[in-house]
């Protein structure tokens, strides 16, 4: 390849897969640009990260910082909605370069008559884009480098620091080079923080054995708004299939009054622009998400891609499903477990073009007519990553405020790639970490790798679907730890919110699943109960509004502690102007004794107070280690830090 340029630019930091892939910011977040910039010899070099949205036409530069081993860096911040665009450029920088071998000539006692003269033409050279004043100066500087009887004049110019100034402000950047143009998807701060609850609205009603309506879940609204929670999450709302319509405990066989799984989307109700007709209609509908967006709280529906067997899809177009020889249509299945209610959509179908369309305008059919924006994708991992991509692409494009999270516990690198091409949040295996060693490993590859810049997460203690060994024993301790590890580690959390506060335990046996699942049958819960595990739940929530060091994920430190069992860590905000330290028992029997070091390299030197925002109970610690004792009853501290 011929290329005059002498700089190289290598290694950039972020991007991913060779810029196939956005990275991921909110508004008003930094974007950190690293790359190793260098050329051959010893000249001056410099260089600037270039950054525009979208719907701009002039590029923002930010000039790179030098740290060590030819690496530089510098943040720049993305203040709106939509793309930005980033690349680097560097440059060789001769005005800079003569300015300092001269000075070294003339801390030499060298004669530098001829320096002087190149540097006029590098002062004449910038002349049309100073300002009067510069311009002013830079005659000035002109006039005494072109005659020698000024050379005292002329030295002390060259010396300079305002003319070192002006050369960095204006660098003429001859045969400078660029990097590959990058891409970073600014959302709203929804999409990194949020606190979601879940319960079936069937089962909202006040009355037992009654089916619950749009109306029932009006009723709660003040309920999950003074619990704290912004989002509420409901499982499919559309008319329930009653061909193979599963029982209770997902039994094969319906029994009368069985009201199925709400993932068995479609009957001769309607399908996926439908509702169900006991929760009501589509206006009762809107209605519901108009109330709850007045309260602060935005409903995220379930975009669940699947059919009854006696959706209208499935007669109107059966070409989206896949037959087998026998004549019958292929149902889900995860061997050894059976789902012959639902249907796979068959996206090999040759109609695909038609089918990619009507699954977008279902998507787009909820946002413009009820004003929904967050969906909760059901297995997303069982579709095409190239559809997910086209489109989440498609409606941003229309709606960027719209947000997906990706319900898919799987292989990571499927996890990931769902990511990559567009979920904004995801699900994790939080589930599944309990010990000390298992939750550090994996927050710090959550937050210190390259997942920190595409992969968003969502920690859930449980959901409808799990109900994890962890929470089986129904020991309080344990769900108080849970929720609070989740609210404290990651800024996005959720739980299935009734079935978590009243500490619903009873599993199949050997498997982690509910016995007596709600996915199957109508609950009736005492939803005006009050008990120590909502207290503290509502206390964390509001807790996580008022810092901002709790609405972000990856501003994290583990602290160092004397004991297996005690995990400590600290988290900041950007502008380190909001401080928490957390310290959790993760024993749930018995209590447990510590001493904790606090992290002064990033905090500063003691003495600090810290104050617990769960109790209100306040210390003065003025050592580096310092001394916690925590019971089961009440297993962790969450301190506030004020030096």
């Amino acid at each position: 390849m011929q290329n005059q340029t002498r700089i190289i630019i290598e290694n950039v930091k972020p991007q991913l897969d060779g810029g196939v892939f956005y990275i991921k910011r909110i508004v008003n977040q930094n974007v950190s640009v690293s790359a190793n910039v260098f050329s051959d010899g010893h000249d001056v070099i410099a260089c600037c990260v270039k950054f525009k949205h979208e719907l701009e036409k002039k590029w923002s530069e930010v000039r790179m910082s030098p740290t060590e081993n030819d690496e530089w860096s510098v943040d720049f911040k993305v203040i709106k909605q939509g793309v930005y665009s980033y690349f680097i450029e560097g440059w060789v920088d001769y005005a800079l370069n003569w300015q300092h071998g001269t000075e070294r000539k003339i801390k030499d006692n060298q004669h530098v008559k001829s320096e002087l003269l190149e540097g006029a033409e590098y002062c004449l050279a910038i002349l049309k884009e100073v300002s009067k004043e510069e311009k002013v100066y830079l005659n000035e500087v002109i006039k005494s480098f072109q005659d020698e009887k000024l050379y005292i004049k002329a030295v002390e110019f060259a010396l300079s620091n305002e003319l070192h100034q002006i050369f960095l402000k204006y660098p003429t950047r001859t045969l400078a080079n660029t990097s590959a143009e990058l891409k970073v998807y600014v959302d709203r701060k929804k999409a990194l923080f949020s606190t979601w609850y879940e319960f079936f609205p069937r089962s909202a009603s006040e009355n037992p054995g009654k089916h619950g309506t749009f109306k029932d879940c009006e009723r709660l609204l003040p309920r999950v708004l003074e619990m704290g929670f912004d989002t509420l999450y409901f499982p499919p709302i559309h008319p329930i299939g009653e061909v193979n319509r599963k029982g209770k405990n997902n039994a094969t066989n319906a029994e009368n009054g069985d009201v199925g799984s709400p993932w068995g989307i479609g009957s001769k109700y309607g399908g996926h622009t439908s509702t169900h007709p006991e929760l009501g209609s589509i206006d009762d509908f809107k209605s519901l998400v108009n109330k709850a967006q007045s309260m602060g709280i935005e409903i995220a529906m379930d975009y669940a891609l699947q059919a009854a067997p006696d959706h209208p899809y499935v007669k109107d177009f059966p070409q989206w499903f896949k037959w087998r020889p026998d004549g019958t249509v292929q149902y889900a299945e995860n061997p050894p477990k059976k789902y012959q209610d639902i249907q796979p959509i068959y996206f090999e179908s040759g109609d695909w073009k038609n089918l990619w369309k009507e699954l977008l305008d279902v998507a787009l059919y909820w946002i413009e007519q009820c004003g929904i924006k967050i969906y909760r994708v059901d297995n997303p991992h069982t579709k095409p990553f190239y559809f997910w991509g086209w489109l989440i692409s498609e409606i941003k494009k229309k709606h960027p405020d719209v947000l997906f999270l990706a319900e898919a516990f799987t292989r990571p690198k499927i996890m990931h790639e769902l990511a990559k091409q567009g979920f904004t949040q995801s699900y994790t295996y939080f589930t599944w970490r309990n010990s000390k060693a298992e939750l550090i490993d994996y927050i710090t590859e959550l937050t210190q790798t390259e997942q920190r810049e595409f992969f968003r997460p969502n920690f859930w203690p449980n959901t409808p679907d799990i109900l994890p060994y962890a929470l089986q024993n129904g020991n309080e301790s344990v769900y108080l730890q849970k929720y609070f590890l989740a609210a404290t580690l990651s800024s996005s959390i959720g739980i299935y919110g009734p079935a978590y506060e009243f500490m619903v335990h009873q599993a199949i046996p050997g498997k982690e699943e509910y016995l007596n699942s709600e996915k199957y049958e109508i609950y009736h819960w005492y939803w005006e109960a009050k008990n120590k595990l909502t207290t503290i739940i509502t206390r964390i929530n509001h807790i996580r509004k008022q810092h901002e060091s709790l609405q972000q994920t990856n501003n994290i430190v583990f602290c160092k502690v004397e004991n297996d069992q005690i995990m400590a860590y600290y988290k900041f905000n950007d502008s380190k102007t909001d401080h928490t330290l957390m310290i959790c028992n993760l024993d749930p029997y018995y209590p447990k004794q510590t001493m904790v070091r606090l992290p002064l390299e990033e905090i500063g030197n003691q003495p600090v107070r810290v104050t617990d925002l769960i109790t209100g109970n306040s210390y003065l610690w003025d050592k580096e280690w310092n001394f916690v004792e925590l019971y089961p009853a009440l297993p962790f501290h969450l301190f506030k830090i004020e030096r």
